[in-house]
């Protein structure tokens, strides 16, 4: 049944929104999923009415349902929320189209990336960014959005008033393009006196694939920093730089955890017989978060290694009925 051109269970939750002293389940929110431009409309005249905590609190209770149930679709309430008055809110809105590839995003997370206020919001547009410039490597965009997000990241990357976290958000994102800008961004990144850019050049040598990085990746895997550690394992996975096994078995080892668990999945990534045995051995460890590391890193590796003859062995046994 329809209520003034909406449906009447999110004309419900609507009402319940407006009421401050009316408790909200989250089971409710689910109708505003998959909205249309009328009922989006409705929510965005509702949306502006409600108190800054109330908004707050509702996008972050949309986030955690679209992460743990995929077929939610919380995209029109984001693209609302993602111009909010509250920083908070538009940050996690960007946050919450993480999996959105309409190319129609792409102005408004630059225009958020180069004109918010708040630096928190352009380090999480810098970093939604990130897939766009991956569906354009991949020729599943058309040029012309991907060039206005390499630009805006570029820029956003070489501003030196910018503040740093979304400085090195834009070379993570920009990773994906392997042209001498970035190249040379890379090193730059690298030599700098601060560490989070050194982090986080590390990481975009890792997704840039490129092996050219191999031997800077490798002297990183034993810094005295946990989160050097951390981001150099992921990115010798990311290489699948073979010759870094035994030094990832060290690693699993790790006294940070995080570590610990990088080393397993870069292992799984990575490939060979003492990978495999190695995941083996932490696949039936005590320790709960190393041995499902183990198991998914496993997983990685039959899927990325594993035998096809085997495979189609199995296909071809499997009854046709």
């Amino acid at each position: 049944m329809n209520v003034n051109g909406i449906n009447e269970p999110l004309q419900i939750v609507l009402d319940e929104l407006r009421e401050e002293d009316q408790k909200l389940e989250q089971i409710s929110l689910y109708y505003l999923s998959n909205l249309d431009a009328e009922e989006a409309e409705r929510v965005r005249e509702v949306w502006v009415e409600l108190p800054a905590d109330l908004r707050v609190e509702l996008t972050s209770w949309l986030v955690e349902l679209a992460e743990a149930d995929f077929t939610l679709n919380f995209s029109a309430v984001f693209r609302i929320a993602m111009e909010d008055d509250e920083a908070s809110v538009r940050e996690a809105a960007i946050e919450g189209l993480w999996e959105d590839e309409d190319v129609r995003l792409i102005p408004h997370l630059v225009r958020r990336l180069l004109e918010d206020e708040s630096a928190d919001v352009r380090a999480a547009a810098a970093k939604s960014l990130g897939r766009f410039i991956l569906l354009g490597e991949l020729k599943k965009i058309r040029s012309e959005p991907r060039r206005k997000a390499y630009e805006a990241l570029v820029e956003a990357h070489q501003t030196s008033h910018e503040d740093i976290e979304v400085q090195r958000r834009a070379l993570e994102s920009l990773a994906y393009v392997c042209d001498e800008t970035i190249i040379t961004s890379i090193r730059q990144a690298y030599a700098s006196p601060i560490e989070k850019m050194r982090i986080s050049a590390i990481f975009a040598m890792g997704r840039s694939a490129d092996t050219r990085w191999e031997q800077k990746v490798q002297q990183e895997l034993f810094s005295t920093a946990p989160e050097m550690r951390y981001e150099a394992a992921r990115a010798c996975g990311e290489l699948q730089l073979s010759e870094t096994v035994s030094m990832l078995e060290e690693l699993t080892e790790d006294a940070d955890i995080e570590v610990q668990q990088a080393a397993i999945w870069a292992l799984g990534q990575i490939g060979g017989d003492r990978a495999r045995e190695i995941l083996e051995y932490y696949a039936h460890v005590s320790d709960e978060a190393l041995r499902s590391a183990a198991d998914a890193a496993i997983e990685e590796f039959e899927f990325l290694h594993g035998d096809l003859e085997d495979v189609f062995a199995d296909l071809a046994e499997e009854p046709t009925w």
